[in-house]
């Protein structure tokens, strides 16, 4: 008898036998198979039996459903064939009863044609891997509890600044002075037990000040005269660049080969930093006085562009009234530096789907003026676009995204979801958007409008 295995989803290891040659699956309680996932649609497909053959239909859902992580109308089910239906992912098994090979016409047996071997399952090693990004729903949960004992609201902000570590990327937090942007950054490193420097980017830093530097001093054994190297705050797991563009661009570079190699070079040795690495910079709006602006190399260095905003009239109130008294609630740590690299592992771990991989080059490509696929509007009000380091950001983002949700499937959803901090600073505006009062964040919401996902159109041409 086939069956199929829910192997990702809110019913993951679940087996139903089709002893039925007819089911439609989907969200609404007609359904023979309802999902319980928001992504699918309320009658999203509708697996059946063709004579010996079982078929599954698409029908007409929002989000598409995926064969073997390709678009899919209708189509022919293959022994292990790997169904994706929004978040929740089916594995097919047949049946096992073998079909009559066809005979030509000279009634000789035609050899059956060679079949493409299945999408192979996610490649999570470790049932410590499957583990931990199970429980990470749970733990979001409890790390945003922690947090709030210190941080009021902001919710949106955490999650954008945890999505970014668990990427392995780094993060720019941008908003007026009395945000709690320093604040936020030093509870995230309690609550992920970090070890947590802070420096504080003045006009008159320099890069020896962040980096370190060799001292002469006389070796108490051989009396002879010798460099030290006295190590500088940049060796920590979370480092907080506080104010970072209060500082000059000779100062704002000391910590490029950090944030790109994971390493700092002083004279002629190099020091690999520990892991997990993280640079969380906080930057006040560059029209306020005496700021200097991040170069546009170091801009792109940064995962993350993550603006922190007012907080809510209600938030403002509570706020107000638990910072003048005497505070008692201290945040717990949660997960600790391993539990941080691992999920950093996990990330890489996961594959993407085409259809998903298309989306994301869609949506970076449609942000240069000099494209094609170029929406009008980006090439009347953009000066330049996004280049192949977002599209990267975008897929390492959304894997991330998932991984904190508790699941190993990336949607296009999740592209969405990271899209606004991704491309944020990567798209500069020309003076028709400036002289209009558009920024990049509403160019970016104009693209997530504007910019279709693939349909299987785009697959067949290729």
């Amino acid at each position: 008898m086939a069956k199929i295995i829910i192997t990702g989803g809110a019913k993951n290891g679940e087996i139903i036998n089709l002893q039925t040659a007819d089911l439609v699956l989907g969200r609404h309680a007609d359904c023979d198979l309802i999902l319980d996932d928001t992504r699918a649609s309320s009658h999203h497909a509708r697996l059946y039996r063709n004579k010996t053959e079982w078929m599954l239909a698409d029908l007409k859902s929002t989000n598409g459903t995926l064969v073997n992580q390709k678009p899919v109308s209708t189509v022919t089910l293959r022994d292990n064939d790997l169904i994706e239906i929004g978040d929740t992912q089916i594995r097919f098994q047949a049946d096992g009863r073998a079909e009559q090979a066809p005979q030509d016409k000279a009634g000789m047996t035609k050899a059956p044609p060679v079949q493409a071997p299945p999408a192979k399952a996610p490649p999570m090693t470790t049932a410590d891997d499957l583990a931990l990004v199970e429980q990470m729903s749970k733990h979001m949960d409890i790390i945003r509890a922690e947090t709030a004992k210190v941080i009021v609201g902001q919710r949106e902000v955490l999650d954008q600044i945890l999505m970014c570590m668990i990427a392995g990327g780094h993060a720019l937090l941008v908003g007026m002075p009395g945000m709690a942007k320093t604040l936020m950054v030093s509870t995230i490193a309690k609550v992920l037990d970090m070890d947590f420097k802070r420096i504080q980017f003045t006009p008159d830093l320099m890069p020896t000040d962040i980096t370190g530097t060799e001292v002469l001093e006389t070796n108490r054994t051989t009396n002879e005269k010798e460099f030290r190297f006295m190590r500088g705050p940049i060796f920590c797991n979370l480092l907080l660049a506080d104010e970072i563009n209060r500082t000059p661009p000779k100062t704002q570079a000391a910590l490029l080969e950090a944030m790109q190699e994971k390493r700092v070079t002083v004279g002629n040795t190099t020091y690999p930093l520990d892991a997990p690495f993280f640079v969380l910079a906080t930057q006040n709006p560059i029209e306020q006085e005496g700021t200097y602006p991040l170069p546009e190399a170091q801009m792109d260095r940064f995962m993350f562009n993550i603006w922190v905003d007012y907080p809510l009239e209600h938030e403002e109130e509570t706020i107000i009234r638990t910072t003048t008294v005497t505070q008692t609630a201290l945040p717990q740590k949660v997960l600790n530096k391993q539990q941080v690299i691992q999920l950093q592992q996990v990330v890489r771990k996961i594959p993407v789907s085409e259809h998903v991989i298309k989306y994301a080059i869609r949506l970076v490509r449609a942000t240069r003026p000099g494209s094609e696929q170029a929406p009008d509007f980006v090439k009347e009000y953009v000066h330049i676009g996004a280049g192949p380091r977002a599209g990267q950001f975008l897929i390492l983002a959304a894997k991330a995204q998932a991984v904190l949700g508790g699941r190993i499937h990336v949607s296009c959803n999740d592209i969405k979801i990271a899209a606004v901090p991704v491309l944020k600073h990567r798209i500069y505006t020309n003076f028709a958007a400036d002289s209009e009062g558009l920024t990049s964040m509403d160019l970016i919401k104009k693209l997530l409008a504007a910019v279709a996902e693939p349909t299987e159109a785009d697959y067949t041409r290729n």
